[in-house]
């Protein structure tokens, strides 16, 4: 359902297809959002509640179109554009011939009980989206992913390892650090900042796709304020402050935002992944109606 680092993932490809010269564009359904016609997301503009967090962080990458009707939305960003199309959210589209599907696991959580919804975190049965899947992108070291990895061996489906690296390259100080996100996971935010040097006085987590109230975002500051603790989030929480309220856009203003990327373990493995792409896209050419 969310968590696993699908979004870093899908910047990391469309940072690779741009190496390729292609002129790749996203195409989600903006969970969070209000949005029904298909829309081009403005970074600038837009907020969370119109399109979603996630999809405000990946127009900072790209072109990005948000909109349960896939079909429209990629000829959307056909007409800006785009030749390569990347979903961080449609594995179990329907109506969009898929050239290349990935499965992205954590390797803490991996699948947690298995179940699919609302008696789990799937969406449909792993063995039922073994079968359409490409490939498995297993992100950390932890072996959460190992039932995932095990399934994935018997379907013969590669492997790649991947992690996670922060952007901020400027260390903490020695100053108390008060760490709140709302996203799938919020503990392996709070493990990163630990990682990076901070020292973590006390963590907040919030649901996923959490809309912070203006008591919640008065709350932190005046907590923080009156601590000397300094406030750290994630991309994805901050960008739901953008065009806020003035308690949101206070907190954001307030708060050091921590820049998540995925780096694949092999140098080769996004530039494969975009290569196998564009062979499975000329076959389809190549294959009569």
């Amino acid at each position: 359902m969310g968590g696993a680092g699908k979004t870093p993932i899908a910047i990391a490809l469309a940072r690779e297809a741009r190496r390729h010269n292609l002129n790749p564009g996203f195409l989600s359904r903006g969970y969070g959002g209000a949005i029904y016609q298909p829309h081009l997301v403005d970074a600038e503009q837009d907020t969370a509640r119109h399109v979603g967090d996630e999809p405000l962080v990946l127009a900072r990458t790209a072109p990005t179109v948000v909109t349960p009707n896939r079909m429209e939305g990629a000829e959307l960003l056909i007409t800006h554009g785009c030749d390569f199309i990347i979903m961080d959210d449609g594995f179990q589209s329907a109506r969009i011939l898929i050239d290349f599907a990935l499965i992205v696991v954590d390797s803490l959580h991996g699948i947690g009980n298995g179940h699919t919804l609302p008696g789990g975190p799937m969406r449909a049965r792993l063995v039922d989206q073994m079968r359409h899947a490409d490939a498995i992108v297993k992100i950390g070291n932890g072996d959460g992913a190992d039932e995932v990895i095990r399934q994935a061996a018997r379907a013969g489906r590669p492997v790649y390892q991947a992690y996670t690296r922060p952007r901020l390259s400027a260390p903490f100080d020695d100053q108390p650090l008060l760490a709140y996100a709302g996203i799938g996971h919020p503990e392996k935010f709070f493990r990163t900042v630990e990682e990076m040097g901070g020292k973590i006085a006390l963590r907040q987590p919030f649901s996923d796709h959490h809309v912070y109230t203006d008591e919640e975002a008065n709350d932190l500051i005046r907590l923080a304020d009156g601590s000397g603790w300094r406030l750290v989030t994630t991309e994805k929480d901050a960008v739901r402050f953008l065009h806020g309220t003035p308690a949101q856009r206070a907190l954001g203003e307030a708060s050091t935002v921590v820049e998540i990327d995925a780096h694949f373990e092999l140098d080769v493995t996004a530039a494969s992944i975009i290569k196998e792409t564009l062979a499975s896209w000329q076959g389809r050419r190549r294959s009569p109606a």
